[in-house]
């Protein structure tokens, strides 16, 4: 009888918790605005490139397309913006493979490692510098990707034969007006984004990316259950519901390392003594490893489409294309997990941290401030990082061998969404809780 009416309280907290959300004003605008960017996001999505053949486009945007995994990646991050040919045909691609070019430079360039440290004002410049290289990087794309559909249909990239041609006319006005159509469409996406993170609620880029992969969840679960049929669909979704309980766990599980602080003089006045903790993550970076990883293994495929070399072009397909191909599985593993560790360095600096202890008074128990300090945090961070990060590498790369494995073709990217779905939706659910939290309300988590 207790376990029932406890059971009801946490319903009633819950409902309680939604209708709080909506009830603060401030917070609902934030939600609101956030839908609001979203779907015009999702509108935009379907608005064709001028210069193309409609019809065409819609013969591309069919299941014909889903057995490529070339055309499924670009559109896992574009929403289906792709094989639309839309407005948004690069989705958030290029920024992607901006921010990381900007964080690897970070590390060899010591002026953006400069700006890194400055806080805000640096975050601003370093922001500014990766709009810049989007920009540039979506030109290129956009320009590799028009000359690419208009010598072949789009066949190199994985397109299905079609009946005529996407660009019906192909001059220097139709090249300069479909690379700048989609070249304002990513600085357009950047800039929604960049508004979420302003005006609405959680990170914009991040909610952008998973709108699009939300947005072709019902058709890859559509596809499932044509291929593998009712009873390995049941056992599939119930596997994933496994998968989608251990994200969850995984996300919400930290390493506390308890901080001792001894009382001190301060001119006068003496501080009170205390202890604390620091909380490190398991998987501190989240998804941003698995996005990154995803988008390196893209560049293989636009080499493909540059060189024009049947062997090399042959091992791109059998290696790289194939998401469940032995070497590309390999080399997406090692991606998430060197992401992983990398991403973790850039977010905690143990050298920092211990400085931070030292010069509060603090110390960790049983380990010397200075040196000592910052050597534990290191081995405690580098212990937690590995199972986080070999967790979302093996979700990444065994539900499409899984899949493929009982008969289901084309759902190469399922680990990738899964992993991007659960992860900005709990982050998401972070803010909104924070938010909450902070007007003296009981939130949606509990820690």
């Amino acid at each position: 009888m207790a376990t029932t009416t406890t059971s009801s309280n946490k319903k009633k907290s819950r409902l309680g918790a939604v209708v709080r959300t909506f009830s603060i004003a401030e917070l609902r605008g934030k939600i609101l605005f956030t839908l609001f960017i979203i779907v015009i996001y999702r509108l935009g999505a379907h608005i064709p490139v001028p210069g193309t053949d409609f019809e065409v486009l819609r013969e591309l945007d069919s299941d014909a397309a889903r057995n490529s995994g070339t055309v499924q990646f670009i559109n896992l991050f574009s929403g289906g913006a792709l094989t639309r040919f839309s407005l948004f045909a690069l989705g958030i691609l290029p920024y992607i493979t901006a921010s990381i070019i900007i964080q690897l430079l970070g590390v060899v360039i010591p002026k953006l490692d400069e700006w890194r440290k400055e806080g805000a004002s640096g975050q601003k410049k370093l922001t500014q510098t990766t709009r810049y290289v989007a920009l540039i990087l979506a030109t290129i794309q956009a320009a590799g990707l028009a000359f690419t559909i208009n010598r072949d249909n789009g066949q190199s990239l994985g397109f299905p034969p079609l009946s005529a041609q996407i660009f019906p006319q192909w001059n220097v006005g139709i090249v300069l007006l479909v690379v700048g159509t989609l070249v304002a469409g990513t600085a357009l996406v950047m800039w929604m984004g960049e508004l979420i993170g302003v005006r609405g609620i959680g990170q914009g880029m991040s909610l952008i990316v998973f709108a699009n992969v939300v947005a072709g969840m019902p058709g890859q679960g559509a596809s499932i259950y044509a291929d593998a049929g009712p009873l390995w669909f049941a056992l599939i979704i119930a596997a994933l519901v496994g998968i989608v309980a251990l994200l969850i766990c995984m996300e919400q599980g930290q390493r506390r390392i308890p901080v001792q602080f001894a009382k001190r003089m301060i001119g006068r006045k003496q501080t009170a003594g205390g202890n604390t903790y620091i909380p490190l993550k398991v998987n501190m970076a989240g998804v941003v490893p698995v996005i990154f990883a995803s988008s390196v293994l893209y560049l293989p495929t636009i080499l493909q489409s540059i060189v024009q070399n049947d062997a090399f072009q042959k091992f791109i397909d059998q290696n790289f294309n194939d998401p469940t191909a032995p070497l590309r599985i390999l080399v997406e593993g090692m991606l998430i997990l060197g992401f992983a560790y990398f991403f973790n360095a850039i977010q905690f600096d143990p050298n920092q941290q211990a400085e931070i202890i030292r010069q509060q008074g603090g110390y960790i128990p049983g380990v010397r401030p200075g040196p000592q300090t910052e050597r534990y945090l290191t081995k405690v961070m580098n212990r937690i990082t590995l199972p986080g990060a070999l967790v979302i590498a093996f979700i990444a790369v065994a539900i499409p061998v899984m899949l493929k494995w009982v008969g289901v073709q084309g759902n190469y990217f399922a680990g990738t969404t899964m992993l991007i779905a659960v992860g900005v939706a709990l982050e998401t659910m972070k803010q909104i809780n924070s938010q909450l939290t902070m007007r003296n309300y009981e939130g949606f988590l509990r820690q």
